[in-house]
């Protein structure tokens, strides 16, 4: 018998105690795999930029600039080039089907962003159309069922057009997909020109710029040479990467990070404590057995390796099983609710599944290793 069989048919001697092990493990790998997705889809650990600049208003972001500061910031040194950009915030049909609206200019967002979001020259094109034209996410016409070629109205929040209503009513000209699968394109890009000429009031102000620094200028030292520009002024703006700005605007209500790890390595205690108690038990019944296997020429190094055998197994399928089943949630809900299950949440997982696998047997297998034989056959 190969020493890989003998390992799992110990660890399946009473299948109902395995199975409900696996089972412990497969919830806390979902768990793991779940969370991890999360932090790594909203936090901007793989869709965010470190080298995208935003330029907002120091005050917060409620407050608007004056689309006259974009003269200001193209001038300085080390910018390739510079966007500007409007949110408005609505819902469609019910209040509680939110999504956003970014007005912006088509030419000059593909140069910012333009390769990150997917832009290509088929819809700027489209979108160039006409002005109540707008490209939509692929999240979110997924999510929304919608199609190109249909007509949309957006009730906007706080956005009020001069005829007092808040309607706005687009044409879908095209979808753009995202350079990748954490990119975000849960959102809308319309044109800055028909948004900014029918609204009541904010004319011709912006809430934020978008900056893409020159290849050999650093992201930091131009952020700070951008708020110095503005720093006397009466509108002094707060420059952030795309990704300062998302890990700031979650800790705004909650350091999500710590909140989940501790989650996280609470299941993960539980879990220690649940496999390592039942495996001291499963070794212990079979303490005459291991005599044997000693009595047979087994050396210690072979009786340490058998029993950790065991417990990686069942952290193999049960780890295996999570993710599976995480890897599931992310590609059925992962674009709707920003999970991004990458290879470095799966990296992060097979490394975790071995360290466990490894610690939760440790200690049965030193007691089984360290057993003489004579107590083992007085087990008996």
């Amino acid at each position: 018998m190969s020493f890989f069989r003998l390992a799992r048919r110990n660890a399946w001697r009473k299948p109902l105690r395995t199975f409900l092990l696996i089972f412990c493990v497969t919830v806390a790998f979902l768990i793991y795999g779940l969370t991890a997705s999360f932090l790594n889809g909203t936090q901007g650990t793989t869709g965010a930029s470190d080298d995208l600049l935003g330029v907002m208003s120091a005050a917060g972001r409620t407050q608007a600039l004056p689309m006259a500061a974009m003269t200001r910031i193209s001038s300085e040194p080390g910018v390739a080039s510079v966007a500007y950009m409007t949110r408005m915030r609505g819902y469609v049909s019910v209040e509680k089907n939110v999504l956003a609206v970014s007005a912006i200019n088509p030419a000059l967002i593909a140069k910012v962003n333009g390769k990150e979001l997917g832009l290509t020259p088929d819809l700027l094109s489209a979108i160039g159309a006409a002005r109540d034209r707008v490209l939509v996410g692929r999240a979110l016409a997924q999510a929304q069922g919608w199609s190109v070629g249909q007509r949309i109205t957006v009730t906007s929040f706080q956005t009020v057009r001069k005829d007092g209503t808040r309607n706005w009513r687009f044409d879908i000209a095209g979808i753009f997909e995202g350079e990748t699968a954490s990119t975000d394109t849960y959102f809308m890009l319309a044109n800055y020109d028909y948004i900014n000429t029918l609204r009541s009031r904010g004319t011709d102000t912006v809430d934020a710029f978008l900056v893409r620094p020159a290849p050999s200028t650093s992201p930091g030292a131009l952020a700070a040479r951008i708020d110095a520009l503005f720093a006397n002024s009466a509108t002094p703006t707060r420059t952030q990467s795309e990704k300062q700005f998302l890990e700031g605007f979650l800790r705004q209500y909650a350091d999500v990070g710590l909140i989940i790890n501790l989650v996280v390595g609470a299941a993960f205690v539980t879990l220690l404590m649940i496999v390592i108690n039942t495996m001291i038990f499963a070794v212990r019944e079979r303490t005459f057995e291991i005599g044997v296997l000693k009595t047979l020429g087994f050396s210690r190094g072979h009786i340490l390796l058998l029993i950790l055998g065991e417990t990686l197994l069942i952290f193999a399928v049960g780890g295996a099983l999570g993710l599976a089943l995480a890897k599931v949630a992310t590609v059925m809900a992962g674009s709707a609710l920003g999970l991004v299950f990458s290879t470095t949440v799966l990296a992060k997982s097979s490394s975790l599944i071995g360290a466990l696998g490894l610690l939760t047997g440790l200690v049965p297998a030193i007691n089984a290793m360290r057993t003489p034989i004579t107590a083992a056959f007085r087990a008996r």
